[in-house]
């Protein structure tokens, strides 16, 4: 598991990596531990896309998400169910996108319940960004996991060379250059003039429910 970060200016930094059967909660928290050991602080006004490992982090990458929805749908209904999700999210409103992904929740229900419990078990991870209002250039950088993606096609071109995996700390040692080589190549995300607005967003909501709880 890689953890990919962006600065606010837009550069994109290999923050470190580690190491498991598969992804879930143990070892995202054994990474993140270790990027906090290393001095990495993590505030609060961090915003984390994923691809929705449901036991990783609730904040999740939306083209993955629609991906997961018509897995469960037969045919016929996906490029319709496909449609309706983006046509949400494409809305720059907060309240539009929400109301139009409950209406696209009844609609699947209809379907397949298993659908619909995938679109709510997720909505309001999915709904972050319009609710944090971000600019629609940077919202379409960050419905994806695209930045991180690109990096990884890297990565698997270089494993080609690499035909005996002797040991763990091998394929560490393997792995870190490999991904410092994939920094010298990265560019700076799209929309990032918006990040500081971004940020000054997520602190007012902190701030709001800071208030609301006292």
């Amino acid at each position: 598991m890689v953890a990919l970060g962006i600065d606010t200016e837009g550069v994109k930094h290999v923050l470190g990596f580690w190491q498991g059967v598969t992804e879930n909660h143990e070892v995202c928290t054994g990474l993140l531990a270790d990027l906090e050991r290393r001095r990495l602080t993590l505030l609060k006004n961090i915003l984390w896309i994923t691809d929705g490992g449901r036991r990783i982090i609730k904040t999740w990458s939306t083209i993955h998400k629609d991906r997961n929805i018509q897995g469960h749908l037969a045919k016929k209904y996906r490029k319709k169910a496909h449609r309706r999700f983006t046509t949400a999210l494409e809305q720059n409103d907060y309240k539009d996108t929400r109301e139009m992904l409950l209406d696209f929740e009844k609609w699947l229900r209809a379907i397949n319940e298993s659908a619909a419990d995938s679109l709510m078990e997720a909505i309001g991870g999915i709904l972050t960004l319009h609710r944090l209002n971000i600019p629609v250039l940077l919202r379409k950088t960050l419905t994806s996991t695209n930045p991180i993606e690109s990096m990884f096609s890297t990565v698997r071109d270089c494993e080609r060379n690499i035909k005996r995996y002797r040991t763990s700390a091998m394929a560490q040692r393997w792995l870190a250059p490999v991904l410092l080589h994939c920094e010298k190549g990265f560019r700076r995300i799209k929309g990032y003039r918006d990040i500081p607005q971004v940020l000054a967003n997520i602190e007012a909501i902190h701030d709001e429910a800071t208030l609301q709880a006292a």
